[in-house]
């Protein structure tokens, strides 16, 4: 079922050979760049427009009543409360070790320097409701944000035609369950423009439509979560006006495994990541070609009992997915460092000190007792990761998402006299005397 890509012997940068999912973000920015400007410019009324079109709902209002989010709450399920009740606990316990201190550095005497973390103000946290619907990336997108002490979270997620024009009742209630009661029935481009703009709109057209302010949504200084290629197209747009958290693409799992490994296990491992969406990649490298041969005859076994054949199907033989034959566990290394994976899973012998030393991966899954789907829903861990190879950059969502650093500087007299010939100097080189004349200005007479 897995084409394969025979490495062995191979002297080629792996990136130019591995497979990849290709996605054309440019050409989608051009087409929803309509709907983010209008949005900007109309507010509420290109924003229902949009959603009609799109969505096929009818918005009333935007923000969803606090009743129905409490109503969605009492509804849920008991398993599925305790689920997502474990899930906050443990990502609480996790992420509130990533909070950092306050440190002031003595320069010099009389002289320190204070690094202050402080958090954004305002966050818009997007929840995808397409192929699938996701209460979890609730707790992944606001546990953080709530550790690292951000004022106001927002909650955007598409209309639901089968739950009344609301988010999906399980989205709701993660958010009840945790204490967020700004939520905005939007989704796709127009819900990132919401949140980036806010609904109100230049041209004054939502007192226009009798958008009652108290349904508006303000606009966010970061915007967090992943979404399809439209909603990345969105916050690429976005990016600079707001910050964004990064431009996530179709899910990954790539796996390391030698002859050890269970290839009962790796095969629903594959699977369980192209369950999502049919330009999932699921990779598997390996130095053991009869491990390859018993993971795709799992995966012709396993395949046809799921619920989603076709779209597995359609991940697992498309041009992102594949085995990756490689001479040894070193080459192995070098070709999951060179993918840079959003999942990456050690299963191999002494997996532990393998893992150890990758050095790029949104997240890395140690032994046959940690698969991918322990990661996102209860590890603890954070499951809004980098895909596309910007691993090998960037770091999932995590409390430093939603703080900034900010120095502060403090001299006294005595401590700027000490170092102002060096500051007149360093000014001089760069050709900037008024930069030198702001300090001996000090110390003129």
């Amino acid at each position: 079922m897995l084409k394969r890509i025979d490495l062995r012997g191979s002297r080629w940068d792996p990136r130019d050979l591995l497979p990849r999912a290709q996605l054309d973000v440019s050409e989608a920015v051009e087409r929803i760049r309509p709907v983010v400007e209008a949005v900007h410019a109309h507010g509420f009324r290109a924003i229902a427009e949009a959603t009609r079109t799109f969505d096929g709902v009818e918005l009333s209002r935007l923000r969803v009543p606090a009743d129905e989010i409490a109503a969605a709450a009492g509804e849920l399920d008991p398993q599925v409360r305790a689920a997502l009740l474990e899930s906050i606990a443990r990502a609480r316990k996790v992420h509130a070790d990533q909070r950092r201190a306050d440190v002031t550095t003595q320069v010099v005497p009389g002289g320190t320097v204070t690094e202050r973390w402080v958090p954004v103000g305002r966050v818009g946290l997007y929840v995808p409701g397409g192929l699938a619907m996701y209460p979890s990336t609730v707790v992944m997108n606001v546990v953080p944000a709530q550790i690292a002490g951000v004022g106001a979270l927002v909650v955007a997620s598409p209309p639901q035609k089968e739950n009344g024009g609301l988010p999906d009742a399980r989205v709701l209630a993660a958010c009840a369950l945790l204490g967020v009661d700004e939520v905005y029935a939007v989704g796709g481009a127009q819900a990132v423009a919401m949140l980036g703009y806010g609904s109100a709109g230049r041209d004054g057209a939502a007192e226009a439509d009798g958008h009652d302010q108290a349904d508006q949504c303000a606009p966010v200084d970061v915007i967090t979560g992943p979404g399809n290629i439209w909603v990345t197209a969105a916050k690429r747009l976005l990016r600079g006006h707001v910050g964004i958290d990064a431009e996530a693409g179709p899910t990954e799992i790539a796996v390391l495994a030698d002859d050890t490994a269970d290839p009962v296990h790796v095969a629903a491992d594959l699977i369980s990541q192209a369950e999502h969406d049919p330009l999932a990649a699921s990779i598997l490298v390996t130095d053991a070609p009869a491990l390859a041969d018993a993971v795709d005859a799992e995966l012709v076994r396993q395949v046809p009992a799921t619920k989603h054949e076709a779209r597995i199907r359609e991940a697992l033989t498309g041009a992102q997915s594949g085995v990756v034959l490689v001479d040894d566990l070193e080459q192995g290394l070098q070709v999951v460092d060179a993918y840079a994976a959003e999942h990456l899973e050690i299963q191999t012998r002494d997996a532990r000190s393998w893992a150890m030393r990758v050095r790029n991966a949104g997240a890395v899954f140690v032994g046959p007792w940690s698969p991918v789907s322990l990661g996102d829903y209860a590890a603890g861990s954070n499951h809004v990761l980098p895909t596309g190879g910007c691993a090998r950059h960037s770091s999932g969502l995590s409390v430093q998402s939603f703080l900034r650093g900010i120095h502060v500087v403090e001299y006294d007299q005595d401590a700027l006299r000490d170092v102002a010939p060096h500051v007149v100097t360093l000014a001089g080189v760069e050709d900037l005397p008024a930069h030198g004349q702001a300090v001996t200005a000090r110390f003129t007479p």
